[in-house]
């Protein structure tokens, strides 16, 4: 029993790691139908900025999130005005811009993997903050991982309910669905896309710090979180919050529970297992919609 707990506990952790991310590029792919292949590297940076704030000037990266979430924000709002917006005026339909899209955040990747190498190295880093051992259920688990998931429940719900319980948040929703219907209800689309890519990389920058508070990491982990939340992402359906939320915790709890039952060197294999599986019972993702 206390077995079973202890899986169901870190693999909650490491869900709810996976859907934060994930919920950050849905919005990136689904509302702005960019696919933005540095996701992961704007995670990394974040997460050498919380280790950055608290060995420097010994700041919480608790505290640290609130610097974290709006300069990720800004950061990535920036990113789409001036790389991005070029690529979406002249794209003649949206398939062109995705193609486009992959092709410029992908050498984007590169570029900011090289100066975070150049700027701290490549080797592992990992922040000593509240590694405290608390006895949940029988079970043994680390204060910053229980304080990280609550976090990460936190920010998604904040952001579902924005999206469903507020007007501008409907307003991207809307342009999600349907780019085209939204204009022409008065709906600037330009302006709620690049708002979406934004909180995209506000997610990212969230769960960076959060992440750091547990796990060590290194300047070219990047494409993993990325290659990770595009999993979830498409398991869950494009731009569907909440089912990036359930393919996160679906991934977590399996990753955790072949890891500790069979080999840790499987849970990449089970990953795509899983991924696999979901997609040849329901092709649109859990929570997609079928083309008509």
């Amino acid at each position: 029993m206390s077995l079973l707990i202890d899986i169901v506990l870190a693999g909650a952790v490491l869900g709810g790691m996976y859907a934060l991310v994930a919920m950050g590029l849905t919005l990136q792919y689904g509302v702005a139908r960019i696919m933005n292949l540095s996701h992961g590297e704007s995670l990394i940076a974040a997460a050498f900025g919380g280790v950055w704030g608290l060995t420097a000037f010994a700041v919480s990266p608790l505290i640290g999130l609130l610097v974290a979430i709006p300069l990720g924000f800004a950061v990535n709002w920036l990113l789409y005005q001036i790389v991005l917006m070029p690529l979406v005026k002249r794209a003649k339909n949206r398939a062109m811009l995705e193609v486009d899209s992959i092709l410029a955040t992908f050498g984007l990747l590169f570029v900011v993997q090289g100066i975070m190498l150049v700027t701290f190295g490549g080797q592992f880093n990992t922040m000593n903050y509240l590694s405290i051992a608390v006895n949940v259920l029988g079970s043994n688990v680390a204060l910053n991982r229980l304080i990280a998931l609550l976090f990460a429940v936190i920010i998604g719900t904040a952001l579902y309910l924005a999206l469903t319980r507020t007007r501008y948040g409907t307003a991207v929703r809307a342009v999600a669905v349907d780019p085209v219907s939204a204009q022409l209800v008065a709906i600037d689309v330009r302006r709620a896309s690049a708002f979406a890519f934004a909180v995209g990389g506000a997610l990212a920058a969230a769960g960076g710090v959060l992440i750091a508070m547990f796990t060590t990491f290194t300047a070219t982990m990047g494409v993993v979180f990325t290659m990770k939340a595009l999993i979830v992402v498409i398991m869950g359906g494009v731009g569907n919050v909440a089912g990036a939320l359930l393919a996160g915790m679906m991934l977590g709890l399996a990753e955790t529970a072949v890891a500790r039952l069979v080999d840790p060197g499987l849970t990449i294999a089970v990953t795509y297992a899983l991924f696999l599986a979901v997609l040849l019972w329901r092709p649109t993702g859990l929570f997609g919609r079928t083309a008509r």
